[in-house]
Formats: structure tokens, C-alpha cells, sequence
């Protein structure tokens, strides 16, 4: 199936002194390497090595993602970090809501192979009480409305699907679950930045990832002008200066 425009993977070597650091960031649920593009594009030009991968079933259709699972998304973030490993002394992790809850994954089951997170209004939980019913729900219903497009900057279009696939949405509540059962073992460095207002991603999220983690270096960061799409928001510029500080300290204290 035809990838949408702006929906493509992005990736670069890296280049100069910050050539021996690598990074790999998630996109979210129904969304596509666009949300992440810019965040990509500003660690690239500081000569990082850069992996936006696409997950299956995202950044086509939303059809074509009812008949994937988080295990195919897992893989595919997996098998990059495989790669920039092999090509990078370091590699950090990033991910924007359910990219959020992948990359921590990642950092459960890789360890010390991952140098830091960061986090961008991760998505491991939902107080949503309609999604008890999900397991019948999918069977019965193809999608939901789409949550797509939660960005206060004005014209700004994330290009994510207008509905929401209950099948895949089933499969990312068993993520969250396995997820959540592990945070314990989340060990590595964390920068997690959450919105104060967020129509997508309830606070529980976030409470729940630093409240489970067993990192000593942590820092959170409220961002007051920006709703859930966070890296195409007002807060964008904060997020990616404080991610390259937070990339440079901890990849000097290694």
C-alpha cells in the first residue's frame, strides 16, 4: 500500500565530534515519521546518527494497520537499534506517546545498551472505562474516531489517521500491560517531558512511568504551551535543546 506523503522514514549517518552517538526515534499510535521529522532534522544537524523508522500499518491506511500487532512495531524499532549499534559507540532512544511506551520496552529488555530515554508524553496506560470492553469491542467494531491532530499551534497537521483501529488500539492495551509490568527494570538515564493539557494521553501515564522506574537520573518537564503532538508544538524548540543537552551530559558522564 502507497506510504502518504510526508510519511516517509528518515535517517542520517551522523557527522562530526557527535558522530559516535545514535539516535532513534518513535513515532505514535495512527501517526507516521512525521510527528518526529523536525526532532530528527535538529539532532541530525547537531551530527547525531538519526533513525525514524515507519511502523507497520502506520502512515498508509488505518485498515492496513488493523492487521498489525505491537509486536510487529516492536521489531522494527529492535531491528534499527540493532543497526545503530553497529555503527554508533552509543544509541539513545525517543518516543512520542506509544512511541513513548516502545522505546521504554526497548530499554526493559536492551539495558545497558541504551544510553537514555526520552520521552515525550508517553502513552503506558488509559483511564479511558470504554476500553475494558476492547477484547469484545475489536471483534465487533473496526475503529474508533480518531484522536489525531492534538496540537494548540495553529495549521499544524501531524497527517495521522481520522479513526482509530481497534484491533491494533487491542494489541497497544496488551503492550501497555507488559509494559507496566516491567518498568522496573527501566535502569537508564530519563528526560520524559509531559504537557499540562493533554487530550490524549492522561497524566496516569506519566505518574506511572516515573513512579515505576528504577532510574536514579531523572528529569521530568512540564510544557505549558503545547497539547499531546508535542514535537510539532509551541514546546518544540524546548524539547529538542533540552534532548541535546540531555544527550551531551549523559553521553559525556558514560
Amino acid at each position: 500500500m502507497p506510504v502518504q506523503a510526508h510519511a516517509e522514514e528518515f535517517r542520517s549517518p551522523g557527522s562530526g565530534e557527535n558522530a559516535a552517538t545514535g539516535v532513534l526515534l518513535s513515532h505514535g499510535f495512527t501517526g507516521s515519521p512525521r510527528s518526529m521529522r523536525p526532532f530528527a532534522e535538529h539532532l541530525a544537524a547537531e551530527g547525531y546518527g538519526v533513525a525514524v523508522p515507519r511502523l507497520p500499518g502506520h502512515g498508509t491506511h488505518w485498515r492496513e494497520m488493523n492487521s498489525t500487532r505491537w509486536q510487529d512495531w516492536y521489531a522494527v524499532l529492535d531491528n534499527e537499534l540493532e543497526r545503530l549499534r553497529k555503527e554508533h559507540d552509543r544509541v539513545f532512544v525517543a518516543g512520542l506517546s506509544m512511541g513513548g511506551c516502545l522505546t521504554l520496552r526497548l530499554a526493559e529488555e536492551h539495558g545497558a545498551d541504551i544510553a537514555g530515554l526520552i520521552l515525550v508524553n508517553p502513552s503506558v496506560r488509559t483511564d479511558d472505562k470504554r476500553l475494558v470492553l476492547l477484547p469484545v469491542l475489536q471483534r465487533l467494531v473496526p475503529y474508533f474516531p480518531g484522536i489525531s491532530n492534538d496540537i494548540k499551534k495553529p495549521g499544524v497537521d501531524e497527517g495521522a489517521y481520522d479513526r482509530m483501529p481497534l484491533r491494533a488500539l487491542h494489541s497497544l492495551s496488551q503492550l501497555w500491560q507488559l509494559t507496566r509490568d516491567d518498568l522496573g527494570k527501566v535502569t537508564q538515564p530519563v528526560l520524559l517531558f509531559r504537557s499540562s493539557v493533554d487530550h490524549v494521553v492522561e497524566p496516569s501515564s506519566g505518574r506511572t512511568v516515573l513512579a515505576s522506574i528504577s532510574s536514579r537520573d531523572v528529569t521530568e518537564t512540564l510544557l505549558e504551551d503545547s497539547y499531546h503532538v508535542a514535537t510539532l508544538d509551541n514546546d518544540a524548540p524546548r524539547i529538542f535543546a533540552d534532548s541535546t543537552a540531555f544527550i551531551r551530559r549523559v553521553g559525556t558522564d558514560a
